[in-house]
C-alpha cells in the first residue's frame, strides 16, 4: 500500500513520499507530511457525539454474534445486548439458522433471558407464556380469548438482517452504508481459506467479557497500532521480534501479520510455544509460523493463528464504560499436541489483552488532565490516523471544531451534503 502525494513548488509538481522500514512494515508508504493529531479531544467526551456513534457504527454496521458451530443442534442459541438491542440468533427444527431481536411482540419482554442455551421445542416468553416456534412464527398467546385473532407471521419474532460469512454470524438492527459481511471480507477468500474456519469449533470457555473504563475509541486507538507493542508486550515482542506490521484500514478492512522471530523466546509461554507448536497442516509454510488479523470497522478483529481462532470486539455501555467481548475457537479433529499450542497461545493472548486495558484506560484518563493538549502519532501509528479518517468520512464534524449543543447532527449533514 503507498500513499503519494502531488505538491506545487514554483509551478512544478513533484512526487513526496516516505517509506516506513520498521517492524517488518517494509512495504507501506506514507507522506512525509501528514496530520498527527488524532481525533479532537472533544469527540471522546460530546454526548450528541457518543449517540451518534451508537446509532450508526453498533446499529447500523454489522456486529458478529456467534459462530454457526456455537449452535449446532435444532434449538441452540446465542442472545447478545448492545446499547439498547437485544440480538437473539437460534437454530430451526429445519436445521436454519435465524437471527430475531429478542423482544416478545406482546409486551416487548425478552423470549430468552439466558446468553446461550437450548429451546427444546418452542420459546416461551417468561412474563405472560406467549410462545413462538423456533422458526419466530407465534404458535400462540396466552389465554387466547381475550386477545384478536393474531397473525403468526405479522405476531412472529421481529427479524434481524443476518449474514454468515465462513460460519461467523453477524446481524445488522438497523439498515447501514455497509455491503453484505460476505461482500465486505470477499478480499481475503483466498488468503482465509486454508484455515478451514466453516468448521471451527467452539473450546468450550464461552464468549469473555471485560468492562474498560474507557470510551470506546480509546480501544481502538491503542489496537490499531504496532508501535507499543515492543515496549508494552513483551510476550509478542518475544515472540514476534521486529517482525509486525499494520496495514491501515481500506474499505472498511485493515490487516496485520505477526511473523515468528527466529530466536527460540525468552519467556516462559513464548519459549514452549515455539518449541511445541502444532500449527494445522491446511496452512501454507508462510501462514504456521504467523499470527494474522483482520480488522472489520468500526470494531471487530480475528485473529487466526496456526492453533487456534478468536475474536474480539468492543462496544460501548455509556460514555466512559466500554465492554469488551470476545471468543475462542478450536480446529476441527485437534489433537494433543494442537491443544497444547492453543493453551499457550490463549495464555499469552490473555496476558496482552490486559497490558492492553491498562494502556486503554490511560489512554482516557489523559484527557482529563490539565496539561493534555492532545497527541502526536508517530510514523508507525498511521493506521490509527487511517482509522480516524473513516471515522472522519461518516463524521467529517470530526475534523472541525465542537459544534454549538445540541447542533452536532445537523453540522454533520450539512458537511455530508457539501462533500457530495
Amino acid at each position: 500500500m503507498s500513499f503519494i502525494f502531488l505538491i506545487a513548488n514554483n509551478n512544478k509538481e513533484f512526487i513526496v513520499s516516505i517509506k516506513v522500514f520498521s517492524l517488518g512494515q517494509e512495504n507501506l508508504e506514507i507522506p512525509n507530511d501528514w496530520d498527527r493529531s488524532g481525533l479532537p479531544a472533544w469527540s471522546f467526551f460530546n454526548s450528541e457525539m457518543f449517540e451518534a456513534e451508537k446509532d450508526l457504527l453498533f446499529r447500523r454496521h454489522w456486529q458478529l454474534i456467534c459462530h454457526s458451530n456455537d449452535i449446532p443442534n435444532v434449538g441452540d442459541f446465542v442472545t447478545w445486548n448492545l446499547i439498547g438491542e437485544r440480538a437473539l440468533v437460534i437454530r430451526g427444527k429445519d436445521e436454519k439458522i435465524r437471527a430475531f431481536h429478542n423482544l416478545c411482540r406482546h409486551r416487548g419482554s425478552r423470549v430468552i433471558a439466558d446468553e446461550v442455551g437450548t429451546c427444546k421445542s418452542t420459546i416461551i416468553c417468561p412474563f405472560h407464556g406467549w410462545t413462538y416456534n423456533l422458526d419466530g412464527t407465534l404458535r400462540g398467546a396466552s389465554q387466547p380469548a381475550s386477545l384478536p385473532k393474531l397473525d403468526p407471521i405479522e405476531y412472529g419474532l421481529p427479524p434481524l438482517e443476518m449474514d454468515i460469512w465462513n460460519g461467523f454470524i453477524f446481524v445488522r438492527f438497523q439498515p447501514g452504508p455497509q455491503p453484505s459481511l460476505s461482500n465486505i471480507l470477499k478480499k481475503f477468500d483466498n488468503e482465509i481459506s486454508q484455515y478451514e474456519l466453516s468448521d471451527l469449533e467452539p473450546t468450550g470457555d464461552g464468549f469473555w467479557k471485560e468492562e474498560i473504563d474507557a470510551n470506546w475509541k480509546c480501544v481502538r486507538d491503542v489496537d490499531n497500532e504496532g508501535y507499543h507493542v515492543p515496549m508494552a508486550h513483551p510476550g509478542l515482542h518475544d515472540l514476534f521480534g521486529r517482525n509486525y506490521y499494520d496495514e491501515p484500514i481500506e474499505g472498511g478492512l485493515s490487516r496485520s501479520v505477526g511473523s515468528f522471530s527466529s530466536g527460540n523466546g525468552r519467556l516462559w509461554s513464548v519459549k514452549n510455544y515455539k518449541k511445541l507448536l502444532r500449527a494445522k497442516d491446511t496452512l501454507d509454510e508462510t501462514h504456521q509460523k504467523c499470527w494474522l488479523y483482520i480488522g472489520v470497522f468500526p470494531n471487530l478483529v480475528f485473529g487466526l493463528y496456526p492453533d487456534s481462532v478468536i475474536f474480539y470486539q468492543e462496544y460501548p455501555v455509556e460514555n466512559g464504560k466500554t465492554i469488551q467481548r470476545g471468543g475462542n475457537y478450536k480446529y476441527s479433529k485437534e489433537d494433543r499436541e494442537m491443544k497444547i499450542s492453543r493453551y499457550l497461545s490463549m495464555r499469552i493472548d490473555r496476558l496482552t489483552s490486559k497490558e492492553d486495558e491498562q494502556l486503554i484506560e490511560w489512554s482516557w484518563e489523559a484527557a482529563f488532565s490539565s496539561a493534555y493538549e492532545g497527541v502526536l502519532l508517530s510514523d508507525l501509528e498511521y493506521g490509527v490516523k487511517a482509522y480516524h479518517d473513516a471515522l472522519r468520512e461518516l463524521f467529517p464534524v470530526l475534523s472541525g471544531p465542537e459544534p454549538e449543543q445540541g447542533k452536532l447532527l445537523q453540522a454533520n449533514e450539512k458537511l455530508l451534503a457539501e462533500k457530495g
